[in-house]
């Protein structure tokens, strides 16, 4: 016989075990569906920095035995200015958070199938009802939930969700022992949280430094291979290899030990997010894609988007006639533009230009930070064109052209 659920959720990141943990805490009967195996669990998608902020914890129930260090500072980078903000932290042990939630998934009622990869859905009347998962296997649900990262094997044949190549950011860290986080020709990470935006080590993205406690450190570089990484590019490097040019040539690293099984690899898309529902299904977190494009953080971002789902999931099945249908499932499109990621589309453009942006420029965008109020900053971040408007000067026109001209060739953007 095929395994009928209200929910089936395919992938156990942070935004799928965030939806069956609130789907199941509703009293509905969910399936958690993880390709991994148990035993180890997460050893291939252990691929998070785990920077965070203390509200997702809150928000969230998240305990603080997750946590390997709270932060007190966000500190911004360019090659010869610096910029500190209070504003507390928190860097994740990542795959004991990732732990917690399916752990916390199954203790609110979730079954949870490990080494169990979904493979396509199962149709009807051109409807999805189910999925596939290890071959022949098949499972069926009134609201199918793909949470698989950019994989997005569901969505891609249900052609809910675009995922561009060129919008694709790769990334790699280490984590250190050793590394001098007081250096004096640096501001001071201790208990800090640092990005760094170096055309040198990064073209088109940034690199950071995450106090882990004592002198341990994650350091990592991530970039889109855009046409601001081909303008920037100076040799042939792979991520690897900016990686490890920063690391032979920045100072903090001179004592520094690389620990050994602590490297993480990832992707994920800064674009803007299409279609996100169909008929009886919903995409979320990387799958849509789910990622504040300025910080990089995907962790609360990818959290309340798994939160959506599980509200719009629940206000479909409580309606009188259990309406799955796309008329009402897209409450989560509304939920995704309201309350997970409001003003996308200018956060985004911000941070296309950012990374555009010379290291001159990434020097006086310090500057300027410096000698403007903390609230600006925070407008600006959440997309305020008023605020942006503030870091903008006359002499910029000439990039604001060559970056206009460079997104008119881009039709990804035409979203609401």
């Amino acid at each position: 016989m095929t395994d009928h659920y209200d929910v089936v959720v395919a992938g156990a990141g942070p935004a799928g075990a965030q939806c069956a943990r609130d789907a199941a805490s509703r009293g509905y009967d969910v399936l958690l569906l993880e390709t991994e195996a148990e035993d180890g669990f997460p050893r291939a998608s252990n691929k998070s920095t785990g920077g965070t902020f203390p509200t997702m914890l809150a928000s969230f129930n998240v305990p603080d035995d997750v946590v390997m260090h709270f932060t007190d500072n966000v500190v911004l980078e360019s090659p010869n200015e610096q910029f500190v903000r209070r504003h507390p932290g928190a860097v994740l042990e990542f795959a004991e958070f990732k732990r917690f939630l399916v752990d916390d998934a199954r203790e609110k009622g979730a079954e949870v199938r490990f080494d169990s990869r979904v493979s396509q859905p199962v149709m009807e009347g051109g409807e999805v009802v189910g999925v596939k998962y290890d071959g022949d296997s098949e499972v069926r649900a009134e609201v199918v939930v793909d949470a698989t990262g950019p994989a997005a094997p569901l969505a891609k044949q249900l052609g809910v969700t675009d995922l561009e190549r060129d919008h694709q950011a790769i990334g790699i860290e280490h984590e250190f022992e050793g590394v001098q986080l007081d250096h004096p020709d640096y501001a001071d990470l201790t208990d800090g949280m640092m990005l760094r935006l170096d055309h040198e080590y990064a073209p088109g993205g940034y690199s950071w430094i995450f106090h882990t406690g004592e002198d341990t450190a994650k350091v990592g570089v991530c970039f889109i291979q855009n046409e601001a990484y081909k303008q920037y590019a100076g040799q042939e490097r792979t991520v690897d290899g900016y990686l490890e040019h920063w690391l032979e040539t920045d100072p903090r690293f001179e004592n520094a030990e690389r620990l050994p099984g602590k490297t993480h690899r990832g992707s994920a898309h800064i674009q803007p997010p299409g279609t996100m529902t169909t008929d009886n299904f919903i995409a979320v977190g990387d799958t849509v894609p789910t990622i504040d494009p300025l910080w990089g953080e995907g962790i609360h971002v990818g959290m309340e988007s798994g939160r959506a789902a599980a509200i719009t999931i629940d206000a479909c099945l409580t309606h009188r006639d259990r309406d799955t249908s796309q008329e009402y499932i897209d409450l989560y499109n509304d939920l995704w533009h309201d309350d997970v990621a409001p003003k996308a589309v200018p956060r985004l453009l911000m941070t296309e230009l950012l990374y555009f942006t010379s290291n001159e420029r990434y020097d006086r965008l310090m500057r300027d930070l410096k000698r403007l109020d903390d609230d600006t900053l925070s407008k600006a971040n959440a997309g305020s064109l008023r605020a942006i408007s503030r870091l903008v000067h006359l002499d910029d026109i000439g990039l604001l052209t060559q970056f206009a001209k460079h997104r008119l060739s881009d039709d990804s953007w035409n979203i609401r």
